[in-house]
């Protein structure tokens, strides 16, 4: 027999587990340490092997002795026994190579011993371990599913109602369809209009835009202008400070100044 991949449990954890998990009633009262060891009780351990069956695959214990309903059979009666032991080593010799134990014979029904029957169990612990785990999980994922099921039921519903409300809302009724009519023939109209509006407005922006920058330009002519005033205005206080020895010089002077504010003069009023 090869190497096991399972672990092989005790005694007591085996009686425990086939006695709480697999059998029931009266069977599991019985069932106890003696069955296995020294020596395994090859009634016990067949019925232990059919109540795994029946558990992982419905298959009832008295199916096992069934005869099959065949004219040429004689003596049914003397074969019930034979079918019933063959019928349990097919279907173990089918269910065990899932365990992970590939070689089960005859013998461990027949003339079961203790080391190879208490493998078979263990195999068949941790196999029924694995698949108590997963089931489970199973039903974890079942019972999240169904929650998620009837979630997005609710959600589905729930859009609908929303889309039926959004049609109703966003559908004029015929008896207001002309009011609808006026009332967007009124809206375009005044859209038209207020574009019509700021493209004057901003006309009248950009012409204002050019009489800021005249006026600007005007500003700083003026204020050149009255430097230059005030210049002169310097350059007479001078003049009239100095004593002058030409009269006529001293006119010719004044005559330019004065021809000079004139200019002044008409270059404001030009502005």
């Amino acid at each position: 027999m090869a190497e096991n991949t399972f672990p092989v449990f005790s005694v007591d954890a085996l009686v425990h587990f086939f006695r709480t998990e697999v059998l029931t009633g009266q069977e599991s009262k019985h069932f106890s340490k003696s069955d296995l060891v020294p020596t395994p009780k090859p009634e016990v351990i067949q019925t232990l092997y059919m109540r795994v069956l029946h558990l992982l695959f419905r298959f009832k214990p008295e199916c096992h002795s069934m005869v099959p309903l065949q004219a040429n059979i004689q003596y049914p009666q003397y074969q019930e026994g034979v079918l019933s032991i063959v019928s349990v080593f097919i279907r173990m010799r089918q269910f065990l190579p899932m365990c992970l134990f590939f070689d089960f014979s005859m013998s461990d029904l027949l003339s079961p011993k203790k080391p190879r029957t208490l493998t078979i169990l263990s195999a068949i612990m941790n196999f029924l371990q694995f698949r108590m785990l997963k089931m489970e999980l199973l039903l974890e994922k079942q019972s999240k599913f169904r929650e998620d099921r009837d979630r997005l039921q609710t959600i589905v519903r729930l859009n609908k109602e929303a889309e039926k409300k959004v049609s109703v809302l966003t559908t004029i009724p015929p008896e207001q369809q002309a009011e609808a009519d006026e009332l967007c023939a009124a809206l375009s109209e005044l859209h038209a209009t207020t574009v019509q509006e700021y493209q004057e407005v901003n006309m009248k922006n950009d012409t204002i835009a050019e009489w800021k920058t005249k006026i600007a330009e005007k500003t700083q002519k003026l204020a050149q202008l009255k430097v230059e005033i005030t210049n002169l205005k310097e350059d007479i206080a001078k003049l009239r400070s100095q004593i002058v020895e030409s009269p006529e010089e001293f006119k010719s002077q004044m005559e330019k100044m004065r021809e000079n504010v004139k200019n002044i003069k008409a270059a404001i009023v030009r502005l």
